[in-house]
């Protein structure tokens, strides 16, 4: 049996760490990331402060929050980094499990639904789009600071960005480009969606009938309310006469698909 330190706990993304590596028959370690407010301490797990002296017989410790300082200096095990931000190390590999390398950080859900691409389309050459990502990336910090904004606009108040930086609620905020990608945050609660356009103007493209597993060819394009319910990979094709021209709609659960699938496989869990 694994036994398994999960830093951050007390967040969505920590609870649900937690419930599916419980579901896999693990030794499980909540710990937190700092100070519990009311609402996390009475919660469901019970989150423990994280000290060097409790991981130091883990085999693993997974980053759901940034890692306190001096908590892993000693720690001899595998550390896998699933917090959001800048590259950390060495990226987690997309098949197989862990490897040789003692830390690695898993891709974001959406770089790993765009390397999916060629096992979807066939003939595949530009691709450009939209990521309309909604505010379930920052955890529950960031689902309770949608409600507690679009509670003060409804009573007509100016709502406190400060926590996210950003006004969400009521608000389509576009990002700057990334390649030819533009990410746009929504005011969504859940759910994902990649709308993407694909041309190719020497070969004639075409959808590939075998999905890839978890991944599923729906008849209409779906919505994020579609994604929060699956746990598949949802995906609409629109191909015009010629093939020359392909727009495909993308649904994905971003906590799913991008770390809770990537770490089972990572830690040669069975699913």
């Amino acid at each position: 049996m694994l036994k398994i330190a999960v830093v951050g706990a007390q967040d969505i993304l920590g609870q649900e760490l937690v419930r599916t590596l419980e579901m896999h028959h693990c030794s499980v370690l909540p710990l937190a990331s700092g100070p519990l407010t009311k609402e996390q301490e009475e919660n469901d797990i019970v989150a423990f402060a994280p000290t060097p002296e409790l991981i130091q017989d883990y085999d693993a410790v997974i980053l759901a929050k940034p890692e306190p300082t001096g908590l892993l200096d000693q720690f001899s095990g595998r550390i896998l980094d699933v917090t959001a931000g800048a590259s950390r190390g060495v990226p987690a590999p997309l098949t197989g499990s862990w490897g040789d390398d003692k830390r690695v950080f898993v891709r974001p859900a959406v770089e790993q639904i765009l390397l999916l691409l060629p096992q979807l389309v066939e003939n595949l050459a530009s691709i450009s789009g939209v990521y309309l990502r909604s505010v379930s990336h920052r955890g529950e910090s960031g689902l309770m600071e949608l409600h507690q904004q679009s509670v003060a606009v409804l009573q007509g108040e100016e709502p406190d960005i400060t926590p996210l930086g950003y006004r969400a609620a009521f608000e389509v905020v576009p990002q700057k480009p990334k390649g030819r990608i533009i990410d746009i945050l929504t005011p969504t609660f859940y759910g994902d969606l990649l709308v993407l356009h694909l041309v190719n103007l020497q070969k004639t493209m075409s959808k590939k009938i075998d999905a890839p597993p978890q991944v599923l060819w729906v008849d209409t394009p779906p919505t994020s309310r579609d994604v929060a319910t699956r746990s598949e990979v949802l995906v609409y094709a629109d191909v015009d006469s010629s093939g020359q021209y392909v727009t495909l709609v993308i649904g994905f659960d971003p906590i799913l698909w991008g770390v809770l699938q990537p770490m089972v496989r990572l830690l040669s869990l069975k699913v």
